[in-house]
């Protein structure tokens, strides 16, 4: 499998495509620039497959239509965000003089922990709330690549300070999913450079005296 890390929309916020060696892709939160992506994926002649939203914030989803429409593919959200691809006010628009952004509703609903199955993809999806209720990580056990969104950073944590967040349950989601990970696992985060989990532990001022 192969990524790679395209910033899209007003906070740039990274959008990942996942590929397989038959040039399908997985394509993990479009925030925005739906034009680019489009391009990019087109200039590469791969295969969408699926749009895979860790979670649901304005800047994770900009481009979620667009995407969806031109390869004719399903979007997956946590249940605990079903309504906010609709809504503005949840999503988050509203307040961050970013207009209203807003997407059709999703057409998968991820209701549990566990594997899911795309193609030859197996993602294992893990909750990870606290910067926002339905944030997800998912982990390909097999390449060692974890997407964590918006819960865990080089060097840093997601906010928690918009609705639904939590500081304590993000640490405690980032300590119980994502730190049990063998140390080698790569994170590729919502926003800035990939990280590991081993430099997460060791340097990450956050995620000490938990």
């Amino acid at each position: 499998m192969n990524w790679r890390q395209i910033p899209l929309g007003p906070l740039q916020t990274n959008c990942y495509l996942y590929t397989n060696g038959n040039k399908e892709c997985l394509i993990i939160d479009p925030g925005g620039e739906a034009q680019k992506l489009t391009s990019i994926i087109q200039q590469q002649h791969l295969k969408p497959l699926a749009i895979l939203l860790t979670h649901a914030h304005f800047d994770h989803i900009g481009a979620v239509d667009e995407i969806r429409n031109e390869w004719k593919i399903p979007v997956y959200v946590h249940k605990n965000e079903k309504d906010w691809l609709t809504n503005p006010s949840l999503n988050g628009s509203e307040y961050f003089m970013a207009g209203k952004i807003k997407a059709s509703e999703p057409d998968h609903l991820i209701k549990d922990e566990g594997m899911i199955e795309i193609g030859n993809f197996k993602l294992r999806v893990f909750e990870t709330p606290g910067h926002s209720p339905g944030s997800v990580s998912y982990y390909d056990i097999q390449s060692g690549i974890v997407f964590s969104g918006d819960a865990l950073f080089a060097g840093s944590i997601g906010r928690t300070d918009l609705p639904g967040g939590n500081h304590e349950t993000l640490l405690k989601s980032i300590h119980e999913k994502l730190l049990t990970l063998p140390e080698e696992t790569l994170v590729l985060s919502g926003h800035g450079p990939d990280t590991t989990i081993e430099l997460e532990m060791e340097g990450n001022p956050f995620l000490n005296g938990f």
